[in-house]
């Protein structure tokens, strides 16, 4: 389940990137040259280690992009000037105007956390299972 997790955000990071450079200001968010390459870049590492990684490894991406995503989502609401720097907004950005973003990106990050917290290295299918009296 990990794994095609991995898979699926490589393919919405990848996504989303190629997307913001279409359209900056796609569903209210803030959408910068430099944001948009962080995404594309992320989801091309999501790809690389969904298709081709270890289960560590699988893992370990997930924890470690899940806390930098709750990371950013948070320091967006208690620091937005950080944060705009950051993603190299050129406007003045405070945390309403980056609610949408910083939501978001604490969702996803959460999401990415439980996944690789819930995720067991060697995880059997249960119909795969074989069946013992």
């Amino acid at each position: 389940m990990s794994r095609t997790l991995c898979r699926v955000f490589g393919v919405a990071f990848v996504l989303a990137g190629l997307a913001g450079f279409a359209d900056p200001g796609l569903f209210g968010l803030h959408l910068t040259t430099i944001h948009n390459l962080i995404h594309t870049f992320s989801g091309l590492v999501f790809l690389y280690v969904g298709f081709a990684g270890s289960e560590d490894a699988v893992r370990g991406l997930m924890l470690t992009f899940g806390s930098v995503y709750v990371l950013i989502g948070l320091l967006g609401f208690l620091t937005p000037g950080l944060v705009q720097a950051l993603i190299g907004h050129p406007g003045s950005l405070d945390a309403s105007n980056l609610a949408p973003d910083n939501i978001l990106h604490v969702l996803v990050g959460t999401v990415l956390v439980f996944t690789g917290l819930a995720h067991s290295p060697g995880e059997v299918p249960p119909m795969a299972r074989p069946h013992v009296p």
